[in-house]
C-alpha cells in the first residue's frame, strides 16, 4: 500500500525542519477493494503524502541545480521519464567487466546543503545524527532489489541488495554469480569474496555502496540518497562527536554548514595551501589522539589494579587536554569567521626561497625592466638614476622585459627599476634579500598585476626590502596582496588594488607604509600579528572588509603589537576601521562606562553616521590619543582621558555579542607607540572595535 500511496504525489513541498508529518487527503477508491476503517485510510494519506512531498522536493532541488553542468545532475522534471542523472563510466582505457554507476560526486554546495538542512539532518544535536539518516534513508532509499558496486578502494564487486539494516546504515546483500570484479594490486577469487562477506555477515556499510546505472530513473533518489550518507561521513562527521559531552546544540549549524563551507573553500582555491595542509594534519592528529583516549578509557573500566589506574588516569588526562586543543584549533579553522580574524601560524614555517646575499665578485646590479621605451625615457632614466646609482666600477646594468625575471636575478643590494608599463605576471614574487624595487614615474604607470591563483602576490622575507612608485594589481591570489613574514618592508607611494586580502604582517616581521593607497580587499586592509611592529603613515585605506585588524592571540610566547598610526584616512570600509582580536578571558561582554571618568562619547548611532568626534578637537573627524611619548600636564591627562573614553564608546551594541565590547585595551595594553592625526569616516560598523574569540 505504501509503494501504490507514492504513485500518487500530493502538492506542495517541504519546508526546512518540518516533520513532514501534514496530511493531505487522498483519494483510494480507484485502487483501494477491500473496506478500510478511518484510522487505517489516515496512516496510509499520510505515508503517501510524506513519500511524494520528500520525492518531489528532492528532485525540484536538483532541477533547480540542473543548469550546472558541474552538479553531476541533468535536467530534473517529476514528469520527465527516465533517469535525471548523469552516467559514471569507467576509468578511460581499463577494461572491466562491471557495469556503470550513477554520477553524484561532483554536487554543488547548495545541493548538499539543502539536503543535509532540509531532509536529513534538520535541528538535530550530535547525539541524534544516525537515527535522523536513517529516517532519512527509510524515506528514499529502495529497500531491496537494486545492483551496486561494493567499492573500498582495493577492489570493485558486483552485490545485490536484498534488504536493508537502517538502524546501523547498513545494507544486506548477496554477491552477484558469475563474479564480476575490479582489483587493484590484489588478486581476489569467489572464494576470498564469499568469505568477505560473510565474515561481515552479508552487511555491509551503505556508504560504500555506488548504485548501479539504470535508465529507468527508479534509483536516482537512492543514488543520491547515498551520496550525501557517504559525503557527510567522509567530509563532515568526526568519530569522538558521538561521545562529547556538549551536546545541547544545532548540531547542522554548529558544524555541518562550516565545515561544508571550508570543503567547497578548499576545492575553489579560496584557502592558502599552508592552512590547508595544517587543517589535515590537525584532523589526522585529533584521530589519534582520541583513538589513544578511548583505549585508555576502556582500560581503567575494566582494570582493577589500583596503582595501574592511577597512572593511566594521568594520562587519559593529558590525552584529554590535547584532544580538546586539536578540537579549539580545528573549530577555529572551520568556522569562517574565526579563521579570517585569528588566521594561523603555520605558514610561517612554510618554505620561502632563500636569501642569495651578496654576490661572491662583489659587485652590484641595477636591473632595469622594461619592454621597450623612447629614447627621452632612456635619456632622463640615464640622467635622473642610472649614473647616481653607477658611478662606482663595481656595478653593472643588466636588462629584462618583466619583473619577475629581474628579482629573481637579485642579490643582496642591488636595485630593481622599472620603467612605466602594464606588466601582468602569472607567480607569486618572493624577495629574500635586501634589494630596492622603484619605478620610474607615478604609481599609476608603473603597474605589476597578478591574475593567476595562488597563496599570495609579493612574499617579503628579506632584513631590508624597499619598494616604492608601484601600483600593485591583485586578482585570485589568496592569502594577501603583499605578505611580510620577517624582516623588514618599506613601503613608499604605492597603490595596492586588492581582490582577496591586504597586507599581512606575520610575527616578528617588520612594515613601514607611507602614503601609499591600499582598497578593495574581502578581508583586512592591513593585518597585523602578535610580536610585529607596523609603522603606517599618511595612508588612505578604504572600501575593504575591515580596514586595520590586530590579532592579539594572548598566548604566553606572544607579545603584543607594537604599532605606529599617524595621519591616516581609514574610511568606507564595511566592517570597522581599526579591530583588535582578543582571547575571551572572562571578562564581562559588556564593557560598562563609569560616568565620573568624564564626559560621554558619540553614541553607536552617532558612529555609523559620522564618525568617531574628538571633544578636544572641535567636531573633527580625527581621533588622536596621545603618544606613548607625549607628557603630561594637567591638560594633557584630561585630553587623554577624554579620547580614552572614545575608545570606550566604539561599539556598536546592536552587533553581536562577540564583538559588542570596548576597545579600551588598545590604549592600556599600549599596542600604539604612536596614534594621532588619523581620521575615520564611514565605516559601517564603526571605527574601532574588539572581536572576543
Amino acid at each position: 500500500m505504501e509503494q501504490e500511496a507514492r504513485e500518487n504525489p500530493s502538492a506542495g513541498t517541504r519546508k526546512a525542519g518540518d516533520e513532514m508529518s501534514d496530511i493531505v487527503e487522498v483519494d483510494f477508491e480507484s485502487y483501494v477493494n477491500v473496506e478500510l476503517d478511518i484510522e487505517e485510510n489516515n496512516r496510509l494519506a499520510e505515508v503517501g503524502h510524506n513519500v511524494s512531498s520528500l520525492t518531489q522536493a528532492l528532485l525540484q532541488n536538483e532541477d533547480e541545480s540542473a543548469d550546472d553542468d558541474d552538479s553531476g545532475t541533468d535536467h530534473f522534471n517529476t514528469e520527465k521519464s527516465g533517469t535525471q542523472l548523469q552516467r559514471c563510466e569507467r576509468p578511460g582505457g581499463v577494461t572491466s567487466s562491471l557495469p556503470d554507476t550513477f554520477q553524484t560526486s561532483h554536487l554543488l554546495f547548495y545541493e548538499r546543503f539543502k539536503a543535509y538542512q532540509d531532509y536529513m539532518l534538520g535541528d538535530c544535536k550530535p547525539s541524534e545524527v544516525k537515527a535522523f539518516t536513517a529516517d532519512y534513508l527509510e524515506k528514499v532509499v529502495e529497500p531491496c532489489d537494486w545492483l551496486a558496486l561494493w567499492s573500498i578502494g582495493v577492489f570493485d564487486v558486483l552485490v545485490e541488495v536484498y534488504d536493508l539494516d537502517l538502524k546501523d546504515l547498513k545494507a544486506c546483500v548477496r554477491l552477484v554469480l558469475p563474479l564480476q570484479c575490479d582489483t587493484r594490486g590484489c588478486e581476489l577469487t569467489e572464494e576470498a569474496i564469499v568469505t568477505l562477506l560473510e565474515a561481515n555477515q552479508h552487511r555491509l556499510p551503505l556508504q560504500e555502496l555506488l548504485v548501479v546505472y539504470e535508465q529507468s530513473g527508479d534509483f536516482d533518489l537512492t543514488a543520491l540518497a547515498l551520496e550525501h550518507l557517504r559525503f557527510f561521513y567522509t567530509h563532515i562527521w568526526r568519530q569522538w562527536e558521538e561521545e562529547d559531552e556538549d551536546d545541547d546544540f544545532d548540531y547542522f549549524v554548529r558544524c555541518v554548514e562550516p565545515r561544508l563551507r571550508l570543503y567547497y573553500d578548499i576545492l575553489e582555491d579560496r584557502v592558502p595551501l599552508g592552512l590547508v595542509a595544517e587543517y589535515k594534519s590537525l584532523l589526522e592528529n585529533c584521530s589519534q589522539c582520541f583513538q589513544k583516549f578511548s583505549v585508555l578509557c576502556r582500560g581503567l573500566r575494566t582494570n582493577s589494579d589500583t596503582e595501574l589506574d592511577n597512572v593511566s588516569m594521568v594520562e587519559s588526562l593529558k590525552l584529554y587536554d590535547q584532544l580538546e586543543t586539536f578540537k579549539r584549533k580545528l573549530h577555529i579553522i572551520e568556522n569562517p569567521l574565526l579563521r579570517y580574524v585569528l588566521g594561523y601560524k603555520g605558514n610561517a614555517s612554510q618554505q620561502c626561497v632563500q636569501s642569495r646575499g651578496l654576490r661572491a665578485s662583489g659587485m652590484k646590479v641595477v636591473h632595469v625592466v622594461t619592454a621597450s621605451c623612447s629614447t627621452i625615457q632612456l635619456q632622463s632614466l640615464l640622467s635622473d638614476r642610472l649614473l647616481p646609482l653607477c658611478s662606482s666600477e663595481d656595478t653593472e646594468i643588466q636588462f629584462y622585459r618583466d619583473p619577475v625575471s629581474a628579482v629573481e636575478r637579485c642579490h643582496q643590494g642591488d636595485v630593481v627599476i622599472v620603467l612605466p608599463g602594464i606588466y601582468s605576471v602569472s607567480s607569486s614574487i618572493f624577495l629574500p634579500d635586501s634589494i630596492t624595487i622603484e619605478g620610474f614615474g607615478l604609481p599609476d604607470e608603473v603597474v605589476i598585476e597578478k591574475k593567476n591563483k595562488g597563496d599570495s602576490f609579493v612574499e617579503s622575507t628579506g632584513a631590508d626590502v624597499r619598494l616604492s612608485n608601484i601600483k600593485f594589481i591583485q586578482h585570485d591570489a589568496i592569502e594577501g596582496i603583499m605578505c611580510v613574514r620577517q624582516g623588514t618592508l618599506n613601503m613608499e607611494n604605492c597603490v595596492l588594488q586588492c581582490e582577496t586580502t591586504g597586507v599581512i604582517v606575520r610575527t616578528s616581521a617588520r612594515l613601514t607604509m607611507n602614503m601609499c593607497d591600499l582598497y578593495g580587499s574581502k578581508g583586512a586592509g592591513v593585518e597585523i600579528y602578535p610580536g610585529s611592529v607596523c609603522s603606517l603613515v599618511g595612508n588612505g585605506i578604504h572600501h575593504c572588509k575591515d580596514g586595520i585588524l590586530i590579532k592579539d592571540f594572548a598566548d604566553e610566547l606572544d607579545v603584543m603589537p607594537s604599532i605606529t598610526m599617524e595621519n591616516n584616512v581609514i574610511h568606507n570600509n564595511a566592517g570597522y576601521g581599526v579591530i583588535l582580536v582578543k582571547s575571551n578571558n572572562g571578562e564581562q561582554r559588556d564593557a560598562a562606562l563609569d560616568p565620573s571618568e568624564g564626559p560621554a562619547g558619540p553614541t553607536a548611532v552617532d558612529q555609523q553616521q559620522g564618525g568617531v568626534t574628538d571633544p578636544t578637537s572641535n567636531g573633527s573627524a580625527d581621533v588622536q590619543p596621545e603618544s606613548a611619548e607625549n607628557n603630561s600636564t594637567d591638560c594633557d591627562v584630561a585630553s587623554a582621558s577624554g579620547r580614552k573614553l572614545h575608545f570606550i564608546r566604539q561599539i556598536s551594541r546592536n552587533k553581536e555579542t562577540s564583538c559588542s565590547r570596548a576597545v579600551q585595551d588598545l590604549m592600556d595594553h599600549q599596542i600604539f607607540v604612536s596614534i594621532q592625526g588619523n581620521q575615520f569616516r564611514r565605516n559601517g560598523m564603526g571605527d574601532l572595535g574588539t572581536f572576543f574569540y
